[in-house]
């Protein structure tokens, strides 16, 4: 059974457009290509960071609600970390509830 699974991560700031764009595009593929499903993907944008990371204040936020094996988290967490354009990241399993509330808050934009 594949689990509900929603992936926050911030991009480093200084890159180019075109680089968010790759940077984002290989995650997405990661998930795919490890019999991952997209549900829905949010690019935030840049915004402002809570407190400096890495010596930067802005990042670009960029969140993707994915179907996929429990296994699979670890596999895409080692990839954050290998990656030097990502400054951090949060995923967390979604359990019934908070499908619901996600698939009512996209109906509503």
């Amino acid at each position: 059974m594949l689990n509900h699974y929603e992936t926050v991560f911030i991009v480093t700031p200084v890159l180019s457009e075109s680089q968010i764009k790759e940077t984002v595009k290989k995650f997405r593929d990661f998930i795919t290509e490890n019999r991952g499903e997209v549900v829905h993907e949010d690019d935030w944008g840049l915004r402002k960071l809570a407190y400096p990371i890495q010596k930067k204040t802005t990042g670009f936020y960029h969140l993707i609600e994915f179907k996929s094996e429990g296994e699979f988290i670890k596999k895409l967490e080692i990839q954050y970390r290998r990656d030097e354009r990502i400054i951090r990241f949060l995923t967390f399993r979604m359990d019934k509830h908070a499908v619901e509330y996600a698939e009512k808050r996209r109906s509503n934009k």
